[in-house]
């Protein structure tokens, strides 16, 4: 019966145009609708070409209005609101049914369900491993160009980083700690750094004034390695102390798990201070050591660190080691593992590559695995090949990244460029190869080739994490509606026609008659036959009824 009826009701709206154009044929001699149109035309052809000129003009300027209201409303929420408005409100009212799932909204079955997880997990901001000094890079970078690398959204996750890591339930045991809590809370940095100096006056040896310390007020990698040795020193021995202490109870367990996070991200960023003063061998042992004596913190990416130490080193043999146990299927990806695979793979062709001479002969196996790994690479984050070839000026990191983002791409551009330019034809390689990804993945990109499909959350995240003045670099590229067209179109023709009455009015009138007596023409056709086929007795007697 519901099918039925859905049937009947569509149908029907199929029929009411032509029913009403009946309707109103039979009815144009109670309606006098034949005088009126005679009215209608007599005094439309009393109007002098200013009129015409004014309303074709008031036309260009609505449809150019709506045109710029499509446009900021398209830039800034990325669809069209007539098309919103329509689907939203219109539709219900003509019986349309609403099946546009929201990207978040997939069907949970099976394996779309494992693929509504992973997007979830992909739209997931990471705090970035290779992120930079605020005191000694972020700052005088801010000094030298006046402008602000770091977004407030930035900001606020790094301090929510910092209250998980640094701070826990047993902080008001130590008083330094407590002063120490509420200096992670603060928003101003001199306030911040205010209260690290009184926690260190109220404890001399408190690891985490001297790493704020060191993050927000030394003005050089110099300054802020002295201010980590300090924090290592009271860090061990707090460390060592809590390590004793932790299975007595859960207060003691939460207190040595905190002290844990103090030294090893005290440790990371030392060995980034080694890794910036040209110390690459130091900084790669105790990346090391932190990946072997830590194995369960790997949630902080310590081994992407290693893998930027280990390839400015150009061991390569050591980096191919580190991917074998991190580029595992069961593991998160990241540009940098994808990236830097597809970078081993190119430098074992990339030097003997041409394009002409493949294109000849074909592609040999090793080419053909180099290719499939920037292909593979490209389809996780295609923002990156733009930076690595420099078609987009870089910018300083944030530090947070949106895995497949483009803060990501910025991020691992930022510190792998170098990489890819010491081996030789290997950005010749990814030039000639990386638009070919684009071919294999499907299209649209409800399904993926070799990750799951790419999610569609990036954009509005990627403009929360990078700073105004960067372009932000968007995937795949959003197509123009349909109403931007059409009221483009129409306001350039509407303006064309002002234009043209004001200068040639009457031509445009013997232009205008012209027209609109081609497009009655067929209705007029329509009328005569119908009046020649119908007898004038069944006419009139439909007129009565």
């Amino acid at each position: 019966l519901c099918r039925g009826l859905a049937w009947c009701s569509a149908y029907l709206w199929v029929m009411w145009p032509f029913m009403m154009l009946v309707l109103l044929y039979v009815l144009r001699a109670p309606l006098r609708l034949y005088e009126n149109l005679v009215a209608v035309t007599v005094f439309l052809n009393t109007l002098t070409p200013k009129f015409y000129v004014a309303l074709t003009g008031t036309s260009s300027l609505i449809s150019g209005l709506i045109l710029i209201f499509e446009w900021w409303y398209f830039r800034k929420y990325g669809a069209s609101f007539i098309e919103q408005v329509s689907v939203s409100h219109l539709r219900p009212l003509i019986g349309g049914v609403e099946n546009i799932t929201a990207p978040s909204a997939l069907v949970a079955s099976g394996g779309e369900a494992e693929a509504s997880r992973q997007n979830l997990s992909d739209c997931k901001v990471w705090r970035n491993p290779l992120n930079l000094f605020r005191g000694a890079e972020y700052n005088r970078y801010t000094w030298v160009t006046g402008r602000e690398p770091l977004t407030y959204f930035d900001m606020n996750l790094s301090a929510q980083d910092h209250q998980t890591l640094f701070t826990c339930d047993t902080d008001s045991v130590r008083p330094s700690d407590t002063v120490m809590q509420k200096a992670w809370r603060e928003r101003n940095p001199q306030a911040r750094i205010k209260a690290a100096y009184q926690a260190l006056e109220v404890q001399n040896e408190c690891p985490t004034a001297y790493v704020l310390l060191a993050e927000e007020e030394a003005t050089t990698i110099l300054d802020a390695e002295k201010l980590l040795k300090q924090a290592l020193k009271a860090g061990e021995i707090i460390y060592k102390k809590s390590q004793q202490l932790q299975h007595h109870n859960t207060q003691n367990e939460a207190q040595y798990r905190r002290d844990t996070n103090v030294l090893v991200y005290v440790k990371r960023r030392l060995a980034m201070c080694a890794r910036k003063l040209g110390r690459i061998k130091e900084a790669a042992k105790i990346m090391r050591d932190l990946v072997k004596e830590f194995p369960m913190l790997s949630m902080l990416n310590i081994h992407e660190n290693l893998l930027e130490a280990l390839l400015e080193l150009q061991a390569y043999a050591d980096v191919q080691a580190v991917l074998a146990k991190y580029d595992d299927i069961s593991l998160p990806k990241s540009a940098a593992i994808c990236y830097t695979a597809a970078l081993l793979k190119a430098r074992a062709v990339s030097e003997r590559f041409s394009p002409e001479t493949a294109s000849r002969r074909g592609l040999s196996t090793a080419e053909m695995n180099a290719v499939e790994a920037i292909h593979r690479a490209v389809e996780f984050n295609p923002h990156v090949p733009k930076y690595l070839l420099e078609m987009k000026s870089l910018i300083l990191p944030p530090e947070h990244i949106l895995k497949r983002g483009d803060s990501e791409a910025v991020a691992y551009a930022f510190f792998h460029l170098q990489h890819w330019k010491r081996v030789e034809g290997a950005l010749n390689l990814l030039h000639c190869t990386w638009e070919g990804t684009f071919r294999i993945i499907p299209y649209p990109l409800e399904k993926g080739h070799l990750f799951y499909p790419y999610p569609s959350c990036t954009e509005t995240a990627d403009r929360e994490l990078l700073p105004s003045f960067h372009e932000v670099s968007v995937y795949p590229k959003k197509e123009l509606p349909f109403f931007i067209h059409f009221t483009a179109g129409l306001c350039s023709f509407t303006a064309m026609l002002a234009l043209l009455t004001h200068q040639f009015p009457e031509l445009m009138g013997v232009f205008a008659k012209a027209f609109f007596s081609t497009l009655f023409a067929p209705f007029n056709f329509a009328v005569e036959k119908i009046e020649n086929f119908l007898p004038s007795s069944f006419l009139h007697q439909l007129t009565r009824i």
